[in-house]
């Protein structure tokens, strides 16, 4: 797919879980920087960068509804981030990336280790999203399984 990728206009999404300063204090630059080198090899036209230190779970993160915007407004049509869940943890925000991929409004979302495009069979992509929402779910009942063990010894 060379011929798509030069007329393609890409946002580079980087997103780290928490908004604490000293925690994952290097995810955000380390993804830029991979990004802007897997950019390069690839020949891909990145026309902005939206970086945002937000868990994905929820839905209303102020850089992500940027990225639709931008997507939604044809200002970009492709997205290169460092995995699908850096996107989306929650299924209406997947949800959108997979309708707006499925119509052609992003022509491609470039990851590290794949790209994914309109006419690809959705269920790869929904399938990644709907393992990040799990991930939150799993890691939900682990902290609140946790917290009641400390509670119940005293702690």
């Amino acid at each position: 797919m060379d011929n798509i990728k030069p007329t393609t206009k890409y946002i580079l999404y980087c997103r780290k879980s928490s908004e604490a300063e000293d925690r994952q204090v290097l995810s955000i630059e380390s993804q830029i920087n991979e990004l802007q080198t897997l950019a390069k090899k690839l020949n891909l036209n990145i026309v902005e960068t939206i970086t945002e230190s937000k868990s994905a779970k929820a839905i209303g993160r102020k850089g992500f509804n940027k990225l639709v915007k931008l997507l939604e407004t044809k200002r970009a049509n492709g997205i290169l981030c460092w995995k699908p869940d850096r996107l989306a943890r929650n299924m209406k925000d997947g949800g959108a990336i997979m309708d707006m991929l499925q119509k052609g409004t992003i022509k491609s979302i470039q990851t590290k280790t794949k790209e994914h495009l309109p006419d690809e069979n959705a269920l790869y992509l929904s399938i990644d999203f709907g393992m990040a929402n799990q991930y939150c779910i799993d890691l939900s009942d682990g902290v609140i399984r946790g917290l009641k063990s400390k509670n119940k010894n005293g702690w």
